[in-house]
């Protein structure tokens, strides 16, 4: 077997869980699947157990957390982003943030940022860009849907793409964020950074 194979097996074998409360959660577990992953549909606190990674899909936040919080997800999810790879686009990246802005709402408190949201105007106002980024292959796609502004970073976390001099894709440590919608296109590199992430993560925790 070519150890190109045995990586392959292995990264399928990454479970991803995607939560499946609101958003295109289908298109986050589709990105994953063509990136390698397992992906799994997550509705309850319990199905968080046995998660190599969790993608936290866009939606409208306030929303979104008005169903975590009624769900009692939030605490369970706060845990989980504390300790394992986690994902979040639009909505998602929001939710990660330390603080949130225009106006301000709860979050998991997980991301060294501060998230403005709807940014970049309402729905009739969403964009294509295609804009350089730090990831191997040249510029990338990036579809914008009401999507919110990382307005600031905080130590440790990197930037790996911007849209009008401000951070939209961005690492730290197991977590990763943009503001951009990267299971809309057939461009499946932000989601193989985030399977390799998780796949060496796991890697870690097994040692």
């Amino acid at each position: 077997m070519t150890e190109a194979l045995q990586e392959g097996r292995k990264a399928e074998a990454v479970r991803i869980g995607v939560l499946a409360l609101q958003g295109d959660f289908a298109a986050h577990a589709q990105a994953l699947r063509e990136a390698g992953a397992a992906p799994v549909a997550v509705r309850r606190p319990a199905e968080l157990a046995g998660l190599d990674g969790l993608v936290l899909p866009g939606g409208e936040s306030t929303t979104l957390l008005e169903l975590l919080e009624r769900s009692e997800f939030l605490a369970p999810l706060a845990e989980f982003a504390a300790s394992m790879p986690v994902f979040g686009t639009c909505a998602g990246c929001i939710l990660l943030a330390e603080e949130v802005s225009h106006p301000a709402q709860k979050s998991l408190g997980a991301l060294r940022a501060t998230v403005e949201r709807n940014a970049y105007g309402r729905q009739n106002e969403s964009s294509i860009e295609t804009a350089p980024t730090r990831l191997p292959g040249g510029p990338l796609e990036m579809v914008y849907i009401r999507a919110p502004r990382i307005a600031r970073v905080g130590e440790g976390v990197e930037v790996l793409a911007e849209r009008e001099g401000y951070p939209v894709l961005v690492r730290q440590g197991r977590l990763m964020a943009a503001t951009f919608h990267p299971e809309l296109t057939a461009d499946r590199r932000v989601h193989r950074l985030f399977v390799e992430l998780a796949l060496r993560e796991r890697g870690e925790r097994e040692k």
